[in-house]
């Protein structure tokens, strides 16, 4: 294994916090593989690079020789996580969290080592357990400490209702810890409440408590917002490499580098010379090729990730249309200008951006110039050009 100072820098590398890291460097001291656990909630049968970030850090937490443990929440799945929601989550049924669970598994070991991977499923455990042990789960806990979380507090507090078996979730998510011993678990920054319930239910059952890390939530491709489908920001690991390599490259200058923290494997010092190359003069749309290139890699393979290289290239130099245009959909309660249209579908650096391209004639609708009077209809769907190089086919739905 690496120094203890080697694998707490590689650990700490694009985290949010690490609670408690006294304790973590104590572990580490100990020169034993950790149990690293990960659970994942298959709430929708395909991930996008925004739910990659803990994966790529489970892989870091392999390469140093932990246990790493992909915990696969199928039975929490029917409870449905209510963290950051405003309302009561529909649960899902068992044969939709399973479908999903398989699609799962198939994705991550893109990243992750199969060999070095134990896949777990909570069901294993939760599915075991008695009513009276339930009654014992929940006593380790009161209500005013769950309304102590931020979701539940401001439901509370607005008189929005708050289902009983919504604080089974973080109890369960905790006992999940205690089941499999784990020595530490990632999550994101949105998750800390239901990490610190790990830690708790260790201690109530006896068991030394868990280490935490946080990871951030990654913005999508408008730089502002999360990472999100319904967003239409997202870039999914299952889309056609064109697809995926054209919305990397158009990724705002500005995420470039966050991107590159939380989803390259490249050393923090190649990507620090890359930082030195764009401040010297070079052109940012080189750096993020690189980047692109190293992600559809990933999933695609190598000749995948020429092959969108060289296309995107030849198609995309005179203004042609792609042949793998992105699939973005927005959100919206009404129509939208078409300069909101672009900077939400990340077509452009922000609304200003967008108001230059209009004012020059530089944005096509359906092959056709747009000024900047173009009201997108709700419910339609366009291919949209933004200047020479971006391109996307757009759809606006009610949200």
């Amino acid at each position: 294994m690496k120094s203890v100072e080697e694998q707490l820098a590689l650990i700490k590398r694009g985290a949010d916090e690490i609670l408690v890291e006294a304790e973590l460097v104590d572990k580490l001291r100990r020169g034993k593989p950790l149990r690293v656990k990960a659970g994942f909630d298959p709430t929708a049968p395909d991930l996008h690079l925004g739910h990659t970030v803990l994966i790529n850090k489970l892989r870091q937490f392999q390469e140093l020789g932990h246990q790493v443990i992909f915990l696969i929440g199928d039975f929490t799945g029917m409870i449905g996580d209510p963290s950051g929601k405003s309302a009561t989550r529909p649960p899902l049924t068992r044969e939709q969290v399973l479908e999903n669970a398989e699609t799962y598994k198939a994705q991550v070991f893109k990243i992750l080592d199969p060999e070095r991977t134990e896949v777990a499923f909570n069901s294993t455990w939760m599915d075991k357990l008695s009513p009276a042990d339930f009654i014992r789960l929940s006593s380790n806990y009161t209500v005013a400490r769950m309304l102590e979380r931020d979701d539940f507090s401001k439901r509370y507090a607005s008189n929005q209702p708050i289902a009983i078996h919504e604080f089974l979730y973080p109890l369960v998510q905790g006992y999940d810890s205690v089941a499999l011993q784990a020595d530490i678990e990632l999550g994101g920054t949105d998750q800390k409440f239901n990490l610190l319930m790990g830690r708790e239910l260790q201690r109530s059952y006896g068991q030394e408590p868990q280490c935490i890390l946080t990871m951030p939530l990654l913005e999508g491709l408008d730089g502002v917002k999360k990472m999100s489908k319904s967003l239409g920001n997202y870039v999914g690991i299952q889309e056609a490499p064109g697809v995926m390599y054209n919305k990397l490259v158009s990724l705002p200058d500005s995420m470039m580098w966050r991107y590159f923290e939380l989803l390259s494997f490249r050393s923090m010092e190649e990507i620090e010379s890359f930082k030195r190359d764009v401040a010297e003069g070079a052109n940012p749309r080189d750096i993020k090729i690189k980047l692109a290139e190293e992600i559809v890699a990933r999933f695609h393979g190598e000749e995948a990730a020429a092959c969108a290289h060289r296309s995107a290239g030849n198609r995309m130099k005179d203004g042609e249309l792609p042949e793998d245009l992105p699939e973005i959909e927005l959100q919206s309660a009404e129509d939208m200008p078409i300069a909101a249209v672009l900077n939400q579908a990340g077509l452009v650096k922000n609304a200003a951006g967008a108001r230059d391209l209009l004012s020059a004639g530089s944005v096509r609708i359906d092959g056709a110039v747009v000024d900047r009077g173009f009201q997108f209809k709700l419910g339609a769907t366009h291919v949209c050009q933004a200047g020479k190089k971006a391109f996307a086919r757009i759809s606006l739905n009610k949200g």
